[in-house]
């Protein structure tokens, strides 16, 4: 799969995004990265230590969180882009479901939009952002509650509904990425769930991306605060990794990366 200029075997090679969050009230590292400084020393780490992607994120999405203004998120975000894109040869995603944040995004050197919301906040315009630039975007399963009659089936059907609303508007298959949407419009249970059945996703024909770094599900799990899931988070990368996902999601990018090259190395002795 190509993402912007990068190639990635993601059948083979399973790869670490890193992630960097230039906003005030993230769940686990708000406010620690919010100055280009602060966020080119962090990239320049996360790369040593085997990220492949960076995600930049500029508006919280933990539970509870703030709605910001379009304008504030590019002001977050736009500047750090910049920096990271100069300074580094590496691709990067914006953790954005907003098309105007998107597209100043894309002007600013993105290769990958990840939409949290799935193309399916306001109208369609997201996909044909994506259309008309080419970049690669991760769509995300994401609801406003938890009802679910089937619960797999229905992430299914949902992402479904994702990838046509990108067909509509031109999005390649070749540009498309699913996310299960773990922490995403599902209570503890479904969360689980939506880790042990992952590899359900693949009858889809994308590659998955899998997000679970430092959330809930890991504290209610094993019963600790967020400053101490590193370890489970540990765990889901080798467990999606089993079970047919390409893309990690992190903040811990050196245990998780270690994780996933031992599991991978496991996997191919013959």
């Amino acid at each position: 799969m190509n993402i912007g200029k990068f190639s990635f075997d993601l059948e083979n090679e399973p790869i670490i995004m890193g992630i960097l969050n230039v906003t005030p009230d993230s769940f686990s590292d708000g406010g620690k990265w919010n100055s280009i400084d602060k966020a080119l020393e962090h990239t320049e780490q996360m790369i040593a230590e085997g990220a492949k992607i960076i995600d930049i994120g500029g508006e919280s999405t933990r539970p509870g969180y703030t709605l910001i203004q379009e304008e504030e998120e590019i002001e977050r975000v736009i500047p750090v882009i910049e920096a990271v894109k100069e300074r580094f040869d590496i691709a990067v995603s914006l953790d954005t479901y907003k098309t105007k944040v998107a597209r100043e995004g894309v002007g600013a050197g993105i290769d990958m939009v990840n939409d949290v919301w799935g193309l399916k906040w306001g109208t369609s315009d997201m996909a044909e952002l994506v259309a008309e630039s080419g970049v690669a975007v991760c769509v995300m399963h994401n609801k406003d509650n938890t009802n679910y009659n089937n619960f797999v089936e229905d992430i299914l059907e949902e992402l479904r509904e994702s990838v046509n609303i990108a067909h509509n508007a031109g999005v390649k298959d070749s540009q498309i990425i699913l996310d299960p949407g773990v922490g995403f419009g599902k209570d503890f249970k479904q969360n689980l769930m939506a880790i042990q059945y992952v590899a359900r996703l693949k009858e889809l024909g994308y590659p998955i991306l899998l997000g679970t770094s430092r959330k809930s599900v890991i504290g209610f799990a094993l019963d600790v605060d967020k400053n101490d899931r590193m370890a489970g988070t540990v765990a889901t990368t080798v467990m999606g990794y089993e079970r047919g996902c390409s893309i990690f999601r992190v903040h811990d990018v050196k245990e998780n990366y270690q994780a996933l090259m031992m599991a991978k190395a496991i996997k191919g002795v013959k």
